[in-house]
């Protein structure tokens, strides 16, 4: 995959059509033409300007507009990947039986993209035999599924039907498209941020969310490797097809990438891991009539679950690092990660700015990857998604 793609954005009518706006603007900021089509019954959830707005194109909901250029087939024709989200049941059982009663169907029937779906439903349906043998059908056409995820529900229930969030649609989609340069090898990735618990309620964290690690997740299996996801306190959903373990501390992540990067070739520690954690956790609530109007915490210093990693590799294994850093300067933030890939033993390194506003918890990222001598491998920046493939870029070089 290179250079911009032209996709289409199909949206239909239901509760999580607002999050297809979600799914448009990461498409955008990867950098690609996204172009809306939308069911009628859609733009009653969401309006179009929105989706103007941020897809910075029209959108195309009715059959006979255009007729002269006719649009009903070149929409289709033109794109590189047709994405829908949400995928209602009737979409879906509308898609499997080949019917083209609006412009959506005519754009589905009209391409030779690739196809992914988003499915949201209430979990009845989603269970329903009669959706099961529509998505069984899709998915021996080549279409891809994304989701559903678990969760709340419109109104008071949960279950399976959830549609996944924005940002990890928009990974699974790109990721369609390209290479299988991955295909047997066996990536380890860890997300999220670890929890240092102080007592029952509190603990000590940080901001990350894991969507940058769960994007390198979905680009790697994508490619054809096989992953393991370790997951700490993720703030989004995964694919059902990507295998994750969940943990919580540092001690805990510590001991499953121990055991996970036993039988891998490719180590990818995402994940923003507390360096302290409290000496001594209370059994009860810390009540602050207890202790006045100073706390004191007694802190005791994490393993380096990196610096572990690159002493005890085996021959031919690569492990690639993250340093997240505040420092604003460029060359100071070079020399941070320098000292850092040297002092970890690390194969490569993933440095990112990270601040009030960037880095966690946000769309996009910038990054520099810097090899173990310390030289600039590559420099990155757009979406999450756009970034996890140019760091798996590296790694799918021959000799990585």
């Amino acid at each position: 995959m290179s250079g911009p793609l032209n996709i289409v954005v199909g949206i239909t009518g239901g509760i999580a059509a607002y999050k297809a706006v979600g799914v448009v603007r990461a498409l955008v900021l990867a950098g690609h033409d996204v172009h809306v089509v939308a069911t009628d019954a859609a733009l009653r959830f969401v309006g179009r300007p929105t989706l103007e707005a941020i897809s910075r194109n029209p959108v195309h909901t009715d059959l006979y507009e255009g007729v002269a250029e006719v649009r009903h087939v070149a929409i289709g024709q033109a794109a590189d990947l047709i994405v829908v989200a949400p995928a209602t049941a009737n979409t879906i059982a509308k898609l499997a039986a080949g019917l083209a009663d609006d412009l959506l169907g005519n754009t589905i029937l009209a391409s030779r993209a690739p196809i992914v779906l988003a499915p949201a439903m209430h979990t009845e349906m989603w269970q329903n035999p009669a959706t099961v043998a529509n998505v069984a059908t899709l998915r021996s056409r080549g279409v891809t599924i994304v989701g559903p995820g678990v969760g709340q529900l419109t109104g008071t229930d949960s279950g399976p039907g959830r549609m996944v969030e924005p940002d990890v649609i928009a990974a699974a989609a790109l990721a369609v498209l390209v290479p299988k340069d991955l295909v047997g090898r066996r990536i380890v990735v860890s997300a999220g941020g670890t929890r240092e618990a102080l007592d029952p309620v509190r603990y000590l964290g940080n901001r990350s969310s894991g969507r940058q690690g769960v994007a390198i997740a979905i680009a790697a299996a994508a490619r054809g490797a096989d992953v393991t996801l370790i997951g700490a306190n993720l703030e989004i959903d995964v694919p059902s097809s990507i295998h994750v373990l969940h943990v919580v501390s540092t001690l805990e992540l510590a001991a499953a990438v121990e055991l996970a990067a036993r039988d891998a070739d490719v180590v990818i520690m995402a994940a923003a891991v507390a360096d302290y954690r409290p000496e001594r956790v209370a059994e009860s609530k810390i009540k602050k009539d207890e202790h006045g109007d100073r706390l004191t915490l007694e802190l005791v210093r994490n393993p380096d679950i990196l610096a572990t990693l690159g002493e005890s590799r085996r021959p031919g294994q690569v492990i690639v690092g993250f340093a997240a850093e505040t420092e604003t300067d460029r060359d100071r933030l070079l020399d941070l990660g320098r000292a850092k890939v040297a002092r970890k033993r690390s194969d490569f390194l993933v440095v990112n700015r990270v601040g009030w506003n960037e880095g966690f918890a946000t769309e996009g990222n910038t990054v520099i990857v810097l090899d173990g001598r310390g030289d600039i491998v590559i420099e990155a920046s757009g979406s999450k998604a756009s970034v996890a493939g140019r760091i798996l870029d590296v790694l799918a070089r021959p000799g990585a």
